[in-house]
């Protein structure tokens, strides 16, 4: 909308002081000859904005242009800053909005805290987008139309309609009731209810929405937390799950608990000179449980059951025979 992107406008020039028409371009996604216009209108409305010539010309506004928020202490704007650095709004089609809010945060704070509460906040880094070995951690790109769509009728209490691309089937159209919307690790999900039966649908395989006018039916509160918790359940239960006893290395614990479904059991094991841990563990299907343990090699070993043990064996001597032959 314009009338965000003037204020943007003007909160960049406030901070970063003069900028060019093609700075303000590229920070605003926007073409030159907008932010021309832009210029003029906030002009004509009385904001004290002019145009500098010469080669490091550029936009600028009267000194002392701004206006303060009071009642915030240093820790509460730190706390603030912090939050807008999370990526899990990406998830919900919000982190063009939320930059915009942050700087209008920035910019609205006395001048006492708005300096080193920003310059605090360079110096932490939340979620990064990758881990210590340069391994990419992915979050859900959900096109900013479709994340808006589904927002609104989340918001409004309003059915929707939703072309779904479910794992290995044809895409198609079906219409559900809303209830909310829960982003985990960077992937979000629309909880809702179709024909009264819960549905979770992950966000990134939703190829296009449309709010519609009929009211959802849904109960008038929802505590997200729970119904998340309760569909975890029913989802770990269900399906073709395979469990496994493992023998882990207590420094690849937590990269095999984050990979399985849930932990059932888990115990240190007694009289062993490496302190290893026994768990059993439960995974989506006999696939994952492979993959799984195969990418802990050595340090983590299938107890049972025989049949994981066999596939992982089969695949560790094909490796070695492939290895093992002559490259001559």
């Amino acid at each position: 909308m314009r009338a965000d992107r003037l204020v943007s406008l003007v909160l960049l020039l406030r901070q970063r002081g003069r900028l060019s028409a093609t700075a303000l371009a590229r920070e605003l996604e926007v073409s030159t000859r907008t932010v021309l216009r832009d210029i003029e209108a906030l002009s004509a409305a009385g904001v004290p904005v002019h145009a500098e010539r010469g080669r490091y010309g550029g936009f600028a506004l009267l000194p002392g242009f701004r206006t303060e928020l009071t009642g915030l202490n240093h820790d509460e704007a730190l706390a603030l800053l912090v939050a807008g650095s999370r990526r899990g709004a990406q998830a919900f089609g919000l982190g063009s909005a939320l930059a915009s809010a942050m700087l209008k945060v920035v910019d609205a704070l006395p001048e006492s805290h708005r300096d080193t509460a920003a310059g605090v906040a360079e110096r932490l880094l939340i979620d990064p987008e990758t881990d210590l070995l340069a391994r990419r951690l992915d979050g859900d790109d959900v096109p900013d139309p479709i994340a808006g769509e589904v927002r609104r009728a989340v918001f409004a209490g309003r059915k929707l309609r939703i072309r779904y691309a479910a794992v290995d089937r044809t895409p198609r159209w079906r219409t559900v009731d809303p209830i909310g919307l829960v982003t985990v690790r960077e992937q979000g999900y629309l909880l809702a209810t179709r024909s009264g039966e819960d549905r979770t649908y992950r966000l990134s395989r939703i190829l296009a929405a449309e709010e519609l006018a009929e009211p959802a039916e849904r109960p008038d509160r929802v505590d997200l937390e729970r119904a998340w918790q309760e569909r975890g359940t029913r989802f770990r239960s269900g399906g073709d799950q395979v469990t496994a006893l493992v023998r882990v290395d207590p420094a690849r614990r937590e990269e095999l608990v984050g990979t399985a479904l849930a932990v059932l059991t888990e115990e240190a094991e007694e009289g062993e000179g490496d302190g290893r841990l026994r768990l059993e563990v439960a995974f989506q299907d006999a696939r994952h449980a492979e993959w799984a343990l195969w990418k802990l090699a050595g340090d983590a070993e299938a107890l049972s059951p025989q049949w994981l043990r066999t596939a992982l064996r089969d695949r560790a001597t094909a490796l070695a025979a492939r290895y093992g032959a002559s490259t001559g």
